[in-house]
């Protein structure tokens, strides 16, 4: 398998969700990235995408209101628990109803806590992500 012990792993809304592409544009060509996303999803696929998370320098889990499962939810408190400070999380509050963003801002505030990196936007993934990798 390969090594992606120096990427960043881009977990959260799938769905057409436009983060990813918004974010990639905006990365340095230092900014290694592991994109799980594919057109034909296998079980090679899901192994490739679990060995991915597992090594990753970073795990970074974007919620937005195209998300229609949760498991990206329990993901990324997960891994604020099990590792921290290498979790990377941000949710993207617009489309979400008033309950639903209280609820995503509680999840924000838990990950938090635990000790990982919460963002308000993919601007500020990207800055961070870039000055990371320098």
């Amino acid at each position: 398998m390969e090594n992606y012990a120096n990427t960043t792993f881009l977990g959260g809304t799938c769905n057409n969700s436009t983060w990813r592409q918004e974010l990639i544009s905006q990365l340095s060509e230092n900014v290694d990235f592991f994109n799980p996303v594919v057109d034909d999803w296998t079980p090679e696929c899901q192994a490739r995408e679990d060995h991915a998370r597992e090594e990753a320098k970073y795990v970074l889990f974007v919620i937005t209101s195209q998300m229609t499962g949760v498991f990206s939810i329990a993901e990324v408190v997960d891994c604020s628990n099990k590792r921290p400070e290498s979790t990377l999380f941000c949710v993207i509050l617009d489309g979400f109803d008033k309950a639903q963003a209280k609820s995503l801002k509680a999840v924000s505030k838990m990950v938090e806590r635990n000790g990982a990196k919460v963002f308000d936007t993919v601007e500020e993934i990207a800055v961070f992500l870039n000055s990371a990798y320098k």
